[in-house]
């Protein structure tokens, strides 16, 4: 065991934690990365499988990212765009599949009044309440109180509209039923992306990717630090502090500094012991603080057969396994490759089966999109960040009923020299790569002001 001194410490290699140690570092301070993997990136994951590359974590970036933006344009990095050329496909809950184009889902008239109606409803609170400070809202606590759910069908008691407006947020964002998230958690959701609207559209959520993949983007920021200040496989187990220092134990060295930056998701935070322990509303809170469950399936074939049928290779269906299908082609690359999302209970359904009926019973479900060809992927695998030991979920934390105006106020402050930073408790791109970057550098900049 060794031992180091530094001006900062950061615990967690992933965007947060690297962008501020890119951000310190460039202000003169010395500073300590301590990574529990064997490889930076955290929640942003690229893998090659059976000769195959998969991004097997994060990889989106939509136009309001610009913090992301400019840190891909900063280091020479080249994004390109989703292929999105062609219709798309919508299941409705008795099956019926439909190719439509547009932005509205192809549903009866009625039921896309009232989709339309669900989300300038939800624009209007996401632009009063904002990001930043959700739980000062008026009607904070009455929306912190009732679930997403129950609050969509006050609204509107069209069960279809409620089902698919419900979709963008349980199965798409928070990957948990819409039962057990208020809808205060859902109109953050929305108002960290600007709006529900750019929720709701996939042009603009999931509009570009970094050619080689967004790991790429942390391993660049690590190589930048220099050699020896990232050091991989160093779970942190222990802080001891004070008003004014911390010493950090960890697997493989122990840090003397004068702050840390503790940039690991919120239900991980028990994971290390604090000397002495954190103060009652932080303990309390992190509590109540949980990851959603999601398999990202990926399904390689020879070539992107849907386009042959004018298909953009996106596919929704509320009610179905995979809710989301599309076209997640890499760049330059001659074989065609979907990605689908399986959320919270169905995935938990596909855990409990074997790994050929598991297999089976999703390409079906890609078939249900874009035909049998669907049923003979090259190369698949499923993501499972649920069984990542350093990261226990995803996409991303957040509050159960009643969480996030109790506690939301305390989650971003600091604990004598101890610093919070991951995209769970950003604002602007709240569980988001660009929402990462951002508290990563706010962090560091809070930290160089003090």
């Amino acid at each position: 065991m060794s031992d180091r001194s530094c001006d900062v410490v950061i615990i967690g290699a992933g965007p947060s934690g690297l962008s501020a140690a890119r951000t310190l570092q460039a202000a003169g301070k010395e500073v300590v990365v301590l990574e529990a993997r064997d490889r930076v990136g955290g929640r942003t994951w690229t893998n090659h499988i059976d000769g195959q590359m998969y991004e097997l974590g994060g990889q989106w970036i939509s136009p309001d990212q610009t913090a992301l933006l400019a840190l891909v344009e900063e280091m020479g990095k080249e994004t390109y765009p989703r292929y999105r050329e062609g219709d798309s496909v919508y299941i409705a809950p008795d099956g019926t599949r439909t190719v439509y184009s547009g932005d509205m889902f192809p549903v009866a008239e009625s039921t896309q009044a009232e989709m339309q109606r669900l989300i300038d409803t939800l624009d209007e609170l996401a632009a009063r309440i904002g990001p930043v400070a959700p739980w000062d809202d008026s009607e904070a606590a009455e929306l912190d109180s009732i679930s997403f759910h129950h609050w969509l069908r006050e609204q509107c008691h069209d069960e279809l509209a409620c089902a698919n407006i419900g979709m963008f947020i349980a199965g798409g964002m928070l990957t948990k039923p819409a039962t057990t998230f208020s809808a205060l958690q859902a109109i953050l959701m929305a108002a960290s992306a600007g709006s529900f609207t750019n929720l709701v559209d996939d042009h603009f959520i999931l509009d570009r990717r970094v050619v080689g993949g967004m790991q790429s983007v942390s391993e660049q920021m690590a190589a930048d630090l220099g050699e020896g200040v990232v050091r991989l496989d160093s779970p942190v187990r222990t802080i001891h502090w004070t008003d004014d220092a911390v010493v950090v134990d960890s697997d493989t060295v122990t840090v003397h500094a004068s702050s840390a930056i503790i940039a690991v998701p919120p239900n991980l935070y028990s994971r290390i012991s604090y000397v002495p322990h954190l103060p009652r509303l932080q303990q309390i809170s992190h509590q109540h603080q949980s990851m959603g469950l999601v398999i990202k399936v990926h399904a390689t074939y020879p070539t992107p057969f849907w386009r042959e049928d004018g298909l953009c290779g996106t596919g929704f269906g509320a009610d179905r396994l995979v809710q989301e299908v599309y076209d997640n082609t890499n760049h330059g690359e001659e074989q065609g490759t979907l990605v689908g999302f399986i959320s919270d209970i169905r995935a938990d359904e596909m855990w409990a089966l074997d790994e050929d009926a598991r297999k089976q019973a999703i390409v079906e479900a890609l078939a249900e999109f874009l035909g049998p060809k669907a049923l003979e992927p090259t190369v698949f695998y499923l993501s499972d960040f649920g069984d990542e030991e350093w990261t226990r979920g995803a996409y991303a934390t957040s509050y159960d009923l009643g969480g996030l105006h109790r506690w939301g106020p305390v989650q971003n402050e600091p604990v004598g020299p101890m610093h919070f930073a991951s995209s769970d408790i950003a604002a602007h791109g709240y569980q988001h790569v660009d929402g990462a970057i951002r508290i990563g550098q706010d962090t560091a900049a809070k930290i160089l002001k003090s």
